[in-house]
Parts: C-alpha cells; sequence; structure tokens
C-alpha cells in the first residue's frame, strides 16, 4: 500500500481518508486477514485514485476481492453524477460484461457420479474455448447487428433456450441504448466468430453440486437444495468486447487534454457521460454487454444439449433451469437514494456484482419476496457461493457486493511457483476433474493465485450487503 494509510471503521471496513485532491474518501471492505494482502497489493493507491475523478459520489469503493487493474482495481466500484461524473472505460474492464451465468438440473451427485468424466468430456468437445476460439454460430453483418441490439433475445429467438430464461437474467439480457453504429470494424470483425465460446483465461464451464445451505427461504425461491446438480459458466463478450475498451481508451486518452480533468494514472482516461464521446461510448460499451449475454445465453444451451444426449435423458429428466445471470464489469445507470433524494448515477462496477435487495423493482418477481440471486464463482476446484442481495448495499455499496475470490499473484508468479507440479492431478486428488486447452492455463489459474474465497465472502456476508443462501463444491471444471 505504500504510502496509503487506512483507517479500521469496523471488522468489515476500511477507511481511505480524503487527501489531496481526491474528491470523496475512500473505502475498502476487508476483515483482518484481507487487510494484510493487500500490504503486498497497490490496489489501495487505485481506490485513491478513482476518488478524484469529477463527480464521484459518497465513496470510491472495493469490494474484499480487490486486487490490482487497469486504471480502476478489479473489484471497484463507484457511482458518478450525470450532470458533471464521467465514464471510464478502465471502470468497466476490457472483458464487457464478463459475468456468470447459474444453471439447476433435477439431477443429485447420485445420479451422475459415474459419469462424470464422461460428462467432462463431452462439454469440453462440445464448448469452444482457449485464446481465439470459434463457435460454429458464425454471423452475418445483419445478424451481428441485431445481436448487438437484442442481446440474450437473439439467442432464443435463433433457438437457443426459452424466453423463460430471459425473465431471471439481470436487465432480460439486454441493455438499452446500445448503437452497433459506435463499434468499430475491427470489434466487429473479431466477433463474428466467437459467439458461443467459452475463451480463456479465468473463464470456464463448472459442474458444482450444492454442499451446504445457509438460508432454506432464499434457497427454495432459488429452486436450490443440497446434493443438487448445477452448472456454473463464467465468460463474456470475448474479442470484441475487448476492442471496444482498446479502442475507447485510445480515443480517451487521446483526447484527455481536452476535457480539463487531471488525472493520477492516465489509466484512468474518462470523459464526461454528457458529452458526445461519453454516450458513444456507452453506446459501444451496451452492444458488448448484449453480445456477452447471447453469448453466455447460447453456451447455456449447447450445455444442455450436450448433457442430455451423454447422459441420454430427456429434456423434462434433466429439468436444467436458469437460476440467474449477473455481468461483473459494466457502467449502468441506476437509481439512488442521495441525503433524501432519488438520484440517477452512473454505477461502474467493475468485478463486482450487482446485489439488489428484496422488493426491488429489478429483481425478477420470482425472486421479489428475498431478493436478487448474486452468484460469486470461485475458480477451478474452489467451489462457488450463492449470495442473495441485501439493503445495506444499496445503502453503502450503490447495490454492489463481491464478484469472486480475486488474485493475489500474478499469472507470471503462479507459473513460477507451480513449475514442476500437476495442478491437474492434484485438483483430481481432491475429487475435481479439470479439463484444459494447455496446461499453462492451469498453472496460471491454480487456486493459490487467489483469495480464499469463504474469507471473501464471509466480508460481505458479516457487512451485511449480501448474504450466503448456498454453498456449491466444484466436481468438474473446463477451460480455455
Amino acid at each position: 500500500m505504500s504510502e496509503i494509510k487506512l483507517e479500521k471503521i469496523d471488522d468489515n471496513r476500511w477507511l481511505l481518508p480524503q487527501t489531496g485532491l481526491m474528491r470523496v474518501p475512500g473505502i475498502i471492505y476487508a476483515n483482518e486477514k484481507i487487510y494484510d494482502l493487500l500490504k503486498n497489493d497497490e490496489s489501495a493507491k487505485q481506490v485513491a485514485n478513482v476518488a478524484h475523478l469529477p463527480g464521484i459520489v459518497n465513496y470510491s469503493l472495493a469490494m474484499p476481492d480487490i486486487h490490482w487493474g487497469y486504471g480502476f482495481p478489479i473489484g471497484g466500484v463507484a457511482a458518478f453524477d450525470l450532470d458533471d461524473g464521467v465514464v471510464s472505460p478502465g471502470g468497466v474492464g476490457y472483458d464487457i460484461n464478463c459475468g456468470c451465468r447459474l444453471m439447476a438440473t433435477e439431477l443429485t451427485l447420485a445420479d451422475i457420479k459415474d459419469k462424470v468424466k464422461d460428462l467432462t468430456t463431452a462439454l469440453y468437445q462440445r464448448i469452444p474455448s482457449g485464446v481465439g476460439s470459434t463457435g460454429y454460430v458464425k454471423l452475418s453483418g445483419k445478424d451481428q447487428k441485431k445481436v448487438l441490439e437484442e442481446g440474450a433475445g437473439w439467442a432464443v429467438k435463433a433457438g437457443f433456450g426459452s424466453a423463460n430464461d430471459l425473465e431471471t437474467t439481470e436487465d432480460g439480457g439486454c441493455m438499452s441504448g446500445a448503437d452497433p453504429e459506435q463499434v468499430s470494424k475491427r470489434a466487429l470483425e473479431r466477433g463474428k466468430q466467437q459467439l458461443g465460446t467459452l475463451g480463456s483465461g479465468n473463464h470456464f464451464l463448472e459442474i458444482e453440486v450444492v454442499q451446504d445451505i445457509f438460508d432454506e427461504k432464499a434457497a427454495q425461491a432459488f429452486g436450490l437444495r443440497k446434493d443438487q446438480i448445477v452448472v456454473m459458466i463464467h465468460t463474456g463478450s470475448r474479442g470484441l468486447g475487448y476492442q471496444i475498451c482498446d479502442d475507447y481508451l485510445a480515443l480517451m486518452v487521446k483526447h484527455q487534454h481536452e476535457t480539463g480533468i487531471a488525472l493520477p494514472d492516465r489509466q484512468l482516461a474518462c470523459t464526461y457521460l454528457a458529452s458526445g464521446r461519453g454516450r458513444n461510448y456507452l453506446a459501444a460499451m451496451a452492444c458488448g454487454a448484449n453480445y456477452a449475454w447471447a453469448n453466455r445465453q447460447i453456451l447455456m444451451h449447447l450445455t444442455e444439449e450436450v448433457i442430455e444426449k451423454t447422459l441420454r435423458i430427456a429434456p423434462r429428466e434433466l429439468g436444467m433451469r436458469l437460476v440467474y445471470d449477473v455481468c461483473h464489469n459494466i457502467a449502468k445507470i441506476e437509481s439512488f437514494n442521495i441525503a433524501g433524494v432519488e438520484k440517477k448515477l452512473c454505477v461502474h462496477r467493475k468485478g463486482a456484482t450487482r446485489a439488489y435487495p428484496a422488493g426491488h423493482e429489478a429483481v425478477p418477481s420470482r425472486y421479489r419476496s428475498v431478493g436478487q440471486p448474486v452468484l460469486i464463482p470461485g475458480d477451478m476446484g474452489t467451489g462457488s457461493y450463492v449470495l442473495v442481495g441485501q439493503e445495506k448495499a444499496m445503502q453503502e455499496t450503490f447495490g454492489s457486493a463481491c464478484h469472486g475470490a480475486g488474485r493475489v499473484m500474478s499469472r507470471t508468479q503462479a507459473v513460477k511457483l507451480s513449475r514442476g507440479r500437476s495442478i491437474a492431478r492434484e485438483l483430481a486428488d481432491q475429487g475435481v476433474l479439470v479439463m484444459a486447452g494447455s496446461k499453462g492455463t492451469l498453472n496460471e489459474e491454480m487456486p493459490e493465485a487467489y483469495k480464499n474465497l469463504n474469507d471473501v465472502v464471509q466480508v460481505v456476508h458479516d457487512a451485511g450487503i449480501a448474504c450466503k443462501v448456498v454453498r456449491l463444491k466444484s466436481v468438474a471444471c473446463i477451460k480455455g
């Protein structure tokens, strides 16, 4: 943390005092264990840097999965006034609408225990993964425009899944305001052959089993029960989203002097929300978000087909349905009560998950009595959590919670530490079957490269912004 000094507020929050040209203080959600990890990371400095941006409201925030990112820390949350605030591509991230989709089934662990290897192999062969992977959904220019405008709705119309899936997808799987005209030819070209692909890095498709239930009422509302088999998909907008971010970052860096905004870090390149350039970025970002929702919708459909074929069961026997789909990297216009006044703000969530409480109109009607499902994936064998949003999140974090465990070492460090080891064998010894495109991916993503997921989730639970519903144990995982 170098010169950054944090002051303890309570057992789960640390204050970063407002100093120098910071416009607001910062707050980092962390217990003592996670606070100790911050000492080896410069991400607290990034929380302070974000607090310099015009129009920021209340605080620059970071969730307990905080780690170093481009400009904004990953795990960062910041809300900006629409009139004098800014939008920053670094506050959304390169993988626009990287997110998670959780699907429940009627199967139990006993139903598949002798078929896990067959299932994993079939999924690995059917679900395109890895760097530069291409799917069998090839888009014409006309179709691609519809994908960018309609999101998951386009995929449903094309025969991938049902309209019921849209009801339990954040924003119905479509972000309004998308304008394909604001997306570069290079980005469009990169997206043409990647729809229906998992990608690489920390993206995965995982077969999991419900291991522990903490909140029976919420678990019942979400349709989750002990020993039930579920599937988690974690991926985003692939090369199209990456290119959109890259294009607009370059544009904003080039024209940053025109805004008159002094930045402590050029990676915070931004523009005013009310400007033409700001509106264009939001329109292009919405295209990336919609592409990601269509991508996860297609992957869900492919997964369902593979499981039915491999197990030789009918759709009714499998009973696969979407529990929820949430996005992690996004900037969204949302309403909050600020000092007694209802205001619309642009909330940047970079490696953070929306966590709306019971009664909120944006929560699907079937879940409104308990709150929004909050999906917190681990990585490659560490399991995952389902939480539920709380009212306190609306008061403190702009309706946000953590999005995963958060890295504690770089990919280079992980590769060095894993030299001479077989990560796949180690995970197999723990009862988790892993298939990946390369040994390098497994080494980069080994469990020790991340914080302890239990610790991270406990912070947001104890802080009261999202509470534990169930814990999921990994059975098998495929990665690029």
